[in-house]
């Protein structure tokens, strides 16, 4: 991986390098080790999360040396410069139509994918749903038995270029409608009810205390989201800001699936 790495960041500084077929070949190397999970833009480490942006950026580099072709499905045509992944029986995944999920993403044995796409450089772990027009960006990091809700939209990084990818960690619920982008990051187990949206200015406030607590760019462990408002002043007045407000915890004495449902109940979060 090391000489990989080393020929990325040269083709990375010099573009005029993705001419030369033995570049373009390691290029094409890296996605199909992303494609097999061997690689990933992103990954846990014992202090948190590591992101490896040579990686990112043979994705990025990828497109210019593909070229544009036609590809056709029965009655369906497509014109990209990306093939589509390919045997879903051998890799033990449900694809359901009209499910798609481009080669050079990875995704792992028993997830169900439902109508829904997922993009080149993601990480999909073992388990997990991507519910109906569900959408997981380029480079976006979902753990095992994540729950991706109807129409959920998972951020990626190369439209526009950002350093990192959103990463939802193992056993968290994603709501319907909600929006998790820029960078994002969601821990273990948590649960985020309806159109719950998250950016990187997106207040997250701990509101389950005497005290409200701010968090901003990620949302804790085992937390329960909603979305909410606050006020904030403009030279036009005081208005009403989107922000995300934490109203709980799942409980830990519980197993994954009861801890869910309890905090759906317990909470009155919409799904």
């Amino acid at each position: 991986m090391t000489n990989l790495q080393t020929t990325i960041e040269q083709a990375w500084n010099d573009k005029s390098l993705l001419k030369d077929l033995n570049v373009q070949k390691e290029i094409r190397e890296v996605i199909e080790h992303i494609d097999k999970g061997r690689l990933r833009t992103a990954e846990p480490t014992s202090d948190g999360w590591q992101v490896n942006e040579w990686v990112k950026k043979a994705v990025v580099m990828y497109f210019p040396i593909q070229g544009m072709k036609t590809i056709e499905l029965g009655p369906f045509e497509f014109h990209d410069k990306m093939e589509l992944k390919k045997n879903y029986a051998e890799l033990g995944v449900r694809v359901v139509p009209h499910a798609v999920a481009r080669y050079g993403a990875f995704v792992a044995p028993g997830v169900i994918m439902m109508p829904s796409y997922i993009n080149i450089g993601a990480y999909v772990g073992a388990g997990t749903m991507v519910d109906t027009w569900a959408t997981v960006g380029s480079c976006a990091q979902i753990g095992a038995n994540v729950h991706l809700s109807g129409g959920v939209g998972i951020g990626g990084v190369l439209e526009p270029l950002q350093a990192s990818p959103v990463i939802i960690e193992d056993n968290a619920f994603i709501g319907s409608r909600c929006i998790v982008v820029e960078g994002i990051r969601i821990e273990k187990e948590a649960v985020l009810g309806a159109n719950v949206v998250l950016t990187a200015s997106t207040k997250i406030i701990d509101v389950s205390g005497e005290e409200p607590v701010e968090f901003k760019g990620y949302i804790p462990s085992r937390s329960v989201v909603i979305p909410g408002t606050y006020t904030k002043t403009f030279p036009a007045g005081d208005y009403q800001v989107p922000c995300a407000l934490i109203i709980g915890k799942r409980k830990e004495s519980t197993d994954k699936k009861t801890s869910l449902n309890d905090a759906l109940r317990d909470h009155s979060v919409a799904v």
